[in-house]
């Protein structure tokens, strides 16, 4: 047998013993996310869209290396439970979910399948986290500390409205960390020396109650406190808000789109955007738990001035330098 020969059947059996390998070093894992909203896709496009935009940046392509299995409340928090073990049964790699109701169910559900929290308001004293810097079992993600930014609200009511006296408070009775923050407020507004009128619901039936209530108290202005429940229904709320010229400040930027005074918060659209980073980690082999719990990295004041306008407000040159946007 010549050289040559017995070279070219070296070269055809490696052909042979490597090409049934080469399709399978091509293939690529895919990976399952899922994403447990609290309200509806298209209520919520304005965040889902910046989290795929994150999962991009990180080199994930839905169809590709990634899919996201949705599920949506539609602001009906008694369905989480059922929700979750869909996705659960689906064998999703990672969970992602806003606000404390949702991240306490998917603990509830599960210590195994990973969860990536975000905008939860306080997850050490509701107990969904040890620690934010060990967060410990199968749960990271972002906080919002929300407890901390109502009495900040407060103090802006107070600037534009100076003799505001009594003031509506919207919470979710639902939510535990609602509890907590709506205590808080009445205590910064004390300092304030404001009044509080508190209602605390659950449904929209319940939203529809606390309007008419409203009515008949006459409050000087409008707080809602920052629950996904407000966010699925802002229409029925800024409805409410612009018909009885109720000026208020809220915990999201969605509110004073659709006409409301203002709003001061973390930016929620970034949150999600940076639950990629977690998802990425976690996908790539690092323990949920040792990943510390980040705090919004910037706040966003956005002024509505139209509606100052309407509500024969001047908002002082002290507050609109602080905006981050002002809407004419």
């Amino acid at each position: 047998m010549t050289a040559r020969r017995r070279w070219v059947i070296a070269l055809a059996a490696s052909v042979l013993l490597t090409a049934p390998l080469a399709p399978l070093a091509q293939q690529r894992k895919l990976y399952r996310i899922g994403f447990l909203g609290n309200s509806t896709a298209a209520l919520e496009a304005h965040l889902v869209g910046p989290f795929r935009e994150g999962l991009r940046d990180f080199g994930y392509v839905e169809g590709q290396n990634l899919r996201i299995e949705y599920r949506w409340a539609e602001g009906k928090y008694e369905r989480f439970s059922t929700l979750i073990a869909e996705l659960i049964a689906l064998k999703v790699d990672v969970i992602v979910t806003a606000g404390t109701p949702a991240a306490l169910a998917v603990k509830k559900a599960t210590t195994s399948v990973p969860l990536v929290m975000v905008a939860v308001g306080d997850p050490v004293g509701t107990g969904i986290v040890s620690s934010l810097n060990r967060p410990g079992g199968n749960i990271t993600g972002l906080t919002s500390i929300a407890q901390e930014l109502d009495a900040k609200r407060l103090e802006l009511l107070r600037e534009v409205i100076p003799a505001l006296s009594h003031i509506a408070v919207l919470w979710n009775s639902a939510n535990p960390i609602q509890a907590i923050e709506q205590n808080r407020v009445r205590t910064a507004a004390q300092a304030l020396r404001m009044t509080i009128l508190s209602y605390g619901v659950q449904t929209e039936e319940g939203l529809e109650k606390a309007f008419a209530t409203i009515v008949k108290e006459q409050p000087g202005a409008l707080l809602v406190l920052a629950d996904r429940l407000f966010l699925h229904h802002r229409k029925l709320i800024m409805d409410f808000a612009i018909k009885h010229r109720l000026p208020g400040v809220y915990a999201y930027r969605e509110l004073v789109e659709m006409g409301g005074l203002m709003s001061f918060g973390p930016s929620y659209a970034g949150m999600h955007r940076r639950a990629a980073y977690f998802v990425d980690r976690i996908l790539k082999g690092a323990n949920p738990g040792d990943l510390p719990v980040e705090r919004p990295a910037s706040f966003e004041l956005v002024i509505n001035l139209k509606a100052a306008t309407a509500l024969g407000l001047t908002i002082p040159p002290s507050v609109l330098l602080r905006a981050s946007e002002v809407i004419q």
